[in-house]
């Protein structure tokens, strides 16, 4: 069965990349355009393998994001994604709860090696 991914990102052509990246490897991607929509989408009861997130999005970012995703979801690995690859970022998403750290743009084969850390295939 394939493992799916959820992407939270508040830019279609970021999740329309990575979508169209991880459905090439073999993934089932699911996408919501803000936090609160990746949140309720965990909360319908559909398996998800790990959750990339954009760390820089309105309304509620990926800092507040992952703990809330953590809290309610344990065992799902999550993931950060940012586009701000500023000395520290890594250990401040790190800090915030996520599992890993993906800066853009996003590397491919570095993409699936973290996910398949994150996931057992």
């Amino acid at each position: 069965m394939a493992k799916q991914v959820l992407i939270i990102d508040d830019d279609p052509r970021n999740i329309f990349a990575l979508t169209a990246t991880l459905k090439s490897k073999g993934y089932k991607c699911f996408s919501a355009q803000t936090a609160q929509q990746g949140i309720a989408f965990l909360h319908s009861g559909e398996a998800v393998d790990a959750v990339l997130i954009d760390m820089m999005m309105p309304e509620m970012d990926g800092y507040e994001a992952i703990p809330k995703i953590k809290s309610q979801h344990p065992a799902i690995p999550v993931i950060s994604v940012t586009a701000q690859a500023m000395v520290g970022d890594k250990e401040k998403c790190l800090d915030a709860g996520a599992d890993d750290y993906i800066s853009k743009p996003i590397d491919v084969d570095k993409l699936l090696a973290v996910l398949s850390k994150h996931i057992n295939n």
